[in-house]
């Protein structure tokens, strides 16, 4: 039997208890960026978004505003749709909990598990958090607050009908031993074992007090628990257990389960559960991604920090968004999101590195092939190794986006773009024309095209509008296969990039870095000789030195003496801001071992947390990073 060409990818399904936030875009880009990929790859595809419409909060909410539940949830809703439009995000269903289909198949699945013996009615006592829909015990609790959200819980005294969570603790552990990339990251893996492995109590999901929600089949005075409704939306989308059940059948099982890493816990623990006991397959992944950070706290509707993302589209483009969310931040880690470095991607990567180069190369093709178009000349060394180069880039593309690492597999691809202007840089056509040497300047002038035909089909999955209109530039329609990318010389001879507009205008900013200047300053006087200070032996023991290895590093945008460096400590990774890149390159500091201090304060320069300090000696122009004289591991004591 052969495997199935299909890829069903779902969204969490969002609370409508307010409207989105750019934490919310986050999400839904990165899963329409592995949507548009792998329908480029001939997949066929059904990409799931929706809203999670009941609980306790809205109806809290809905009576403090005097409406009904569903007016409240209805025009936010349409918020969201309204959205996602703006962002491009091409989702093939969008599901609402409030649709009849999916309430009668929540009613069938709590039946079938009550049937089973696996729902059974008990009394609960313990603690609520409303917010986030969640059930604790008196142990997970953080001084009297919820270990998720921080806010205060409420102590709930109910008869309930309870899920033999209990039951499935050391199936989930045996499947997640046996299928290892079920969970990603690894980090998240280890979290939900620790979680499984710290006992597992079964799971209250009715609700007496709440009567926004699924009523319970057989007892209409209790509501069925909202996260027990919400995770079956993934089923009921696919008309699970009714007659036109043709969706299910060939989309299930999930291929991607995309989270945030703040509700791993329902998808990875309670979902796989539920779906083991009605003898379901589980998913084939469930990814739980970072956080955005904004000043180094999650962001929040109650904390009052959170962005919206249509202002932002407003003012700097859908693309530059999305391109910003995909590229700034390491997927599954917490990301930083900043006006300023949104500022410095567009213009370091998308204005000069993109921009420039079609830029750069339509006006040359209008400047010195007005009319026709010369036979081009004979490849020669420099195009075949951009050839080499763009082969090399789209396959590192492919195999980053596949094991779900699109910020690594951007920079693959603007590695290309910086490697094609340099090329231009190196083969001077202005040179060539001077000399009218025509058929070699046509060829060079090819080349570029060449790239960036290569590049548009690459960038399509996450800036589409911006790809259409490079294509429209080279005289190409839409993109209709990743194949596309996979072929050198697929760009007719004869045609020329038209000029246009700039696709990417460089995004002017005040003078006002004085700030700025003063902490890259400060960072690169970290590195500079001190003046000796006597200390005593006490102060000494309060500096922590560790081994670490330099796992990444790239040039601040921006900064000519900063570089941002990903440090492994053993157990576990930091991020520095050193000002050492007037003596070392991004390249050869990476798998190298410095000495750093890691108990410093954290601190920003240019916009960015350092969490640590790199220990070296010299000048800042003769610097020498401090390195044991052997390998050792990482994480180990200096003292």
């Amino acid at each position: 039997m052969c495997a199935k060409n299909t890829y069903y990818i779902t969204t969490p399904i969002y609370y409508p208890s307010d409207k989105l936030h750019i934490g919310h875009a986050y999400t839904t880009t990165i899963a329409d960026c592995f949507a548009r990929f792998n329908r480029l790859r001939g997949k066929d595809v059904y990409f799931l978004t929706g809203s999670d419409e009941h609980g306790q909060k809205i109806q809290r909410i809905a009576e403090e505003k005097g409406v009904h539940p569903k007016e409240y949830v209805d025009n936010i809703v349409h918020s969201f749709q309204a959205l996602w439009q703006r962002l491009n995000i091409s989702y093939d269903g969008f599901i609402r909990t409030t649709d009849e289909e999916h309430m009668q198949l929540v009613q069938k699945v709590f039946q079938i598990l009550y049937d089973k013996g696996d729902i059974y009615k008990s009394k609960y006592e313990g603690l609520y958090c409303t917010p986030c829909e969640s059930f604790w015990l008196e142990r997970q609790a953080k001084d009297g607050k919820c270990p998720d959200c921080g806010r205060s819980v409420e102590r709930v005294e109910e008869e309930n009908y309870f899920f033999r969570l209990s039951k499935y603790a050391q199936p989930l552990l045996d499947y997640y031993k046996e299928h290892p990339d079920f969970i990603q990251p690894v980090s998240r893996l280890h979290e939900m074992e620790n979680f499984i492995k710290s006992g597992l109590e079964d799971l209250c999901v009715s609700r007496t007090a709440v009567t926004w929600g699924i009523p319970v089949p057989f007892n209409e005075k209790h509501s069925i628990y909202v996260w027990f409704d919400a995770v079956v939306n993934y089923l009921s989308a696919l008309g699970y257990l009714t007659e036109e059940d043709d969706l299910y059948q060939k989309y299930w099982p999930a291929d991607l389960h995309l989270v945030g890493k703040e509700i791993m816990r329902f998808h990875a623990i309670i979902w796989p559960a539920m779906l083991l006991a009605l003898d379901l397959p589980l998913p084939k992944t469930v990814f739980g991604h970072g956080w955005l950070v904004f000043d180094g706290e999650k962001m929040s509707k109650s904390k009052g920090n959170v962005i919206d993302p249509n202002l932002l589209i407003d003012e700097f483009s859908a693309d530059a968004i999305r391109f910003f969310l995909l590229r700034e931040i390491t997927f599954g880690s917490d990301g930083n999101f900043s006006r300023d470095a949104l500022i410095r991607r567009i213009n370091a990567d998308l204005a000069n590195d993109l921009g420039n180069l079609i830029h750069r190369t339509s006006s040359m093709y209008e400047k010195y092939f007005p009319n026709e178009i010369p036979q081009l000349g004979q490849e020669e060394e420099p195009e075949k190794e951009m050839a080499k180069n763009a082969k090399k880039a789209i396959e590192e593309y492919e195999r980053l986006l596949d094991s779900f690492e699109p910020h690594n597999a951007l920079e693959a691809l603007w590695t290309l773009i910086r490697q094609a202007n340099k090329y231009l840089d190196t083969t001077a056509p202005w040179t060539l024309a001077k000399n009218k040497d025509y058929p070699r300047l046509a060829r060079v002038l090819y080349t570029v095209g060449e790239v960036l035909r290569i590049v548009s089909v690459a960038l399509w999955p996450i800036m589409p509008t911006s790809a259409d209109k490079i294509r429209e530039q080279l005289q190409l329609g839409k993109v209709s296969s990743f194949e596309e990318a996979k072929v050198w010389n697929g760009w007719e001879a004869d045609k020329r990039i038209l000029k246009a507009k700039p696709l990417f205008p460089r995004i002017e900013v005040k003078e006002d870095d004085e700030e700025e200047k003063e902490e890259e300053a400060k960072a690169t006087a970290q590195v500079e000789t001190i003046k000796e200070e006597q200390i005593e032996f006490d102060d000494f023991l309060k500096v922590h030195l560790k081994v670490a290895t330099i796992l990444s590093a790239e040039k601040v945008e921006g900064s000519d003496k900063l570089l941002r460096l990903i440090a492994d400590l053993g157990t576990e990774k930091r991020q520095i801001v050193a000002g050492i890149a007037k003596a070392y390159t991004p390249e050869e500091l990476v798998g190298k071992q410095v000495a750093v201090v890691t108990n410093l304060k954290p601190r920003k320069i240019f916009g960015l947390e350092s969490q640590a300090m790199i220990l070296a000696a010299g000048d800042k122009n003769e610097l020498a990073v401090l390195n044991p004289e052997k390998p050792v591991k990482a994480g180990t004591e200096i003292g």
